[in-house]
């Protein structure tokens, strides 16, 4: 029987390309005399399978007995890494740097102690320049360690200038290191919850900025600094919904890019980072002019540089294109258009699977059934929301899961599901309490719905007149407003109340804001 949990050696061969598989059959055999070894025999039996079965391998490769295979596996996963660092070396500056530490470190076990540090002080410069500040203070470490256990003369007042370059480079690392916590722990109040939807969440939010951003001098600052100074910034300013701020420093991030275009290369995802968080910032302003020039700049990069692209970057650039690409559409309002994108979008996420956390799964699944909706299939819009709503991580993405929820009442009610509906608005209504997310364009809405299922067509229209007006009214609330960056309600008010498609209502307003 195939085994039931994803094996962690079976998942390393399939992430591998061709070019990978073929390095490393070269490097297995270098030293070889004879090309029947056991874990290369283990390598190419895993390799054939689609599903990994121990009891299948034990069968195909004989050599290979039960007692042995643990061990063999450990042994056949070192000696793929070690591969794989070999193939990146000149692809990755802190691999580099980190084997210029290897050979350091041998020559100082020999006892040639200047080699070393003639050594150290060639690849402290490497590090410097590329703001690999970790392994830079790894570097100094190592010349403070020489120099304080032998006496080699190399420089005078050594010491004194190595003490300083090391707190120097501590300090530069300890704020870095506060910045990034800020970083993370911001990103993952927002993977909870979304943005902020009333002031008791946004003062909690201001308060705790306020507590651990660290001061720091920009005019002194090192690249990374800077870089995560604005990163804060950008998702402090997303979950508060305040998107001038957050597009004005997403620039100021990829301007530091700009302003060192060597570090393109070598933190290529932080870079695309910053484009996703500008064209996530216009979507939201509805600056298309800005968000078509920032998509083409992606897309062109990512055109240019997509063989040379690790599996970590071609993942990151498909969500970051994908997700922009699917925004282009609701600011356009073509979203029949925007359906013919995802039969690619789904193969990208069947081809990406071991890579997609639930999250962004959820997120693209939300903007999938929204695009069939906007563009009048409500059953496959149907399909997707239950694809959210089935699911069983309830405790991520909140923000999502009620919208979707929402969403999925209008898709039924355009069905005209009303039976059905009586039902789920209820159990819409406990969800939403349960997670303590329904606000008054929520209860409008389910309000709404209640008493639409119950009413004749002809009574309909003063129904959809006066919810369009209640909204537009909560529309100027700032906490209130967070329920239109996720669902456009008052647009499918206007075409029920036009009795057109809801795509030409969106479509009219987008030509209207280019004029």
């Amino acid at each position: 029987m195939p085994n039931a949990q994803v094996d962690h050696l079976f998942q390393l061969v399939k992430s591998l390309t061709k070019a990978e598989k073929r390095n490393f059959k070269l490097y297995a055999k270098r030293n070889q005399s004879t090309a029947n070894l056991k874990f290369v025999q283990l390598f190419d039996a895993i390799d054939k399978q689609s599903i990994y079965n121990e009891e299948l391998i034990l069968k195909k490769v004989p050599d290979i007995k039960r007692q042995q295979l643990s061990n063999l596996k450990r042994h056949l996963y070192k000696q793929i890494l070690t591969s794989l660092r070999l193939l990146n070396i000149n692809k990755n500056i802190a691999i580099e740097i980190r084997e210029q530490l290897d050979f350091i470190q041998i020559l100082y076990n020999k006892g040639l102690y200047l080699h070393s540090l003639r050594l150290l002080d060639r690849v402290k410069s490497i590090a410097k320049e590329a703001h690999q500040d970790h392994l830079h203070l790894e570097v100094l470490e190592f010349e403070k360690m020489i120099e304080s256990r032998h006496i080699t003369r190399s420089i005078e007042n050594r010491a004194e200038e190595l003490a300083q370059q090391s707190e120097l480079r501590q300090d530069v690392i300890s704020s870095t290191t506060l910045l990034t916590n800020l970083g993370l722990q911001l990103y993952g109040l927002y993977i909870k919850i979304g943005h902020v939807k009333n002031e008791k969440d946004a003062f909690f939010v201001h308060e705790f900025y306020k507590a651990n951003v660290p001061k720091i001098d920009l005019d002194k600052a090192t690249f990374f600094e800077k870089v995560y100074f604005y990163q804060s910034k950008v998702w402090y300013h997303f979950i508060l919904q305040d998107f001038p701020l957050c597009y004005k420093n997403a620039q100021l991030w990829l301007d530091m890019f700009k302003a060192y275009p060597e570090m393109k290369e070598k933190d290529t995802a932080l870079f695309l980072r910053a484009y996703n968080n500008i064209l996530t910032a216009l979507m939201h302003l509805g600056y298309f002019s800005k968000f078509a020039l920032y998509l083409d700049e992606i897309e062109t990069y990512t055109d240019s540089n997509f063989d040379n692209f690790t599996i970590n970057l071609k993942v990151l650039s498909f969500q970051y294109i994908y997700t922009a690409r699917l925004n282009k559409h609701f600011l356009e309002g073509t979203f029949t258009d925007g359906t013919k994108w995802v039969s690619k979008l789904e193969n990208h996420l069947e081809e990406y699977k071991n890579h997609l956390d639930a999250h962004r799964v959820m997120v693209f699944y939300y903007k999938i059934a929204s695009l069939y909706f906007g563009s009048g299939d409500n059953d496959t819009a149907i399909d997707y929301l239950n694809k959210i709503i089935h699911s069983k991580v309830i405790d991520l993405r909140e923000d999502i899961q009620c919208y979707a929820r929402m969403l999925h009442l209008i898709a039924h009610y355009e069905l005209k599901h009303y039976q059905l509906l009586e039902y789920l608005v209820k159990s819409v209504y406990r969800f939403l309490i349960k997670m303590e997310d329904l606000n008054d364009v929520q209860k409008e809405v389910l309000r709404f719905l209640r008493k639409a299922v119950s009413r004749t067509p002809d009574k309909l229209n003063d129904l959809f007149i006066k919810l369009k007006n209640r909204l537009e009214s909560l529309s100027e609330d700032p906490f209130e407003r967070r329920s239109f960056l996720y669902l456009d309600i008052i647009s499918w008010l206007d075409s029920k109340i036009r009795r057109i498609p809801v795509q030409t209502v969106i479509q009219e307003k987008f030509k209207r804001i280019q004029r």
